[in-house]
């Protein structure tokens, strides 16, 4: 019995250590600048669209929070979100990298004043903003902010002016049990299945039309940024 004990608190000073290893993990954003060659060939040219699970528009990453893509990354390596060529790519990814590349991405944002203000954006009509709001507790705004660019939380994303078909399409992901493109997230999978596919597209082509920090930063060795 003592053996046993001995041998469980070794694994639990392991577990600790090891979570505090992990967050002293810091991102640097010039290091990260040059781990970016298995990104730009999607991220890095604007209007770049995926064909799987159908075709899309793949996301604008430039100007999310560093948080958030060490998060996201994070589920793809961990398999809580299935893309086989995310997942791919996350695997081959240390815990400095992602740092990196949160670090790195989340600097290339809208400069102060790039984007419209808030206050300009249109506002939703009748049936979009009843769909927002329809979880009075829990609704859209509640975690990515009243105009979806001021997430409540580092892990959750800036949603305003990201590709409306990307939107729709990761939206779908979480309702899905999919081995290949399904997401495992409690929060946004109760929530995506209280609405169904055509509403899921009116809320993404909303939130999509909004001003926000994000775009897509050509790579420079085979783009010129304007």
């Amino acid at each position: 019995m003592n053996k046993l004990l001995t041998t469980m608190f070794a694994l639990a000073v392991a577990c600790v250590t090891v979570s505090a290893n992990a967050q002293k993990v810091t991102g640097n954003a010039e290091n990260g600048s040059k781990k970016t060659a298995m990104c730009v060939g999607c991220h890095g040219i604007i209007g770049y669209q995926a064909s799987f699970p159908e075709i899309y528009k793949v996301p604008k990453i430039a100007g999310q929070s560093a948080t958030y893509i060490v998060a996201a990354l994070t589920a793809y390596k961990g398999g809580d979100r299935k893309h086989p060529t995310m997942r791919a790519i996350a695997d081959s990814l240390t815990e400095q990298d992602i740092a990196d590349l949160g670090a790195y991405y989340s600097t290339l944002g809208m400069s102060e004043g790039d984007a419209p203000p808030a206050a300009t954006a249109s506002q939703p009509n009748d049936t979009v903003q009843a769909l927002i709001t329809r979880d009075k507790d829990n609704n859209c705004t509640k975690c990515h902010g009243a105009n979806f660019n001021t997430p409540n939380d580092g892990t959750v994303p800036k949603l305003a002016g990201q590709n409306a078909d990307y939107l729709l399409v990761a939206l779908k992901s979480y309702k899905s049990q999919h081995p290949l493109v399904g997401r495992s997230n409690p929060i946004m999978g109760g929530q995506a299945k209280n609405f169904t596919n055509v509403e899921l597209k009116q809320l993404a082509s909303y939130i999509g039309s909004l001003p926000g920090e994000l775009k897509t930063v050509p790579e420079s060795r085979f783009h010129t940024a304007k």
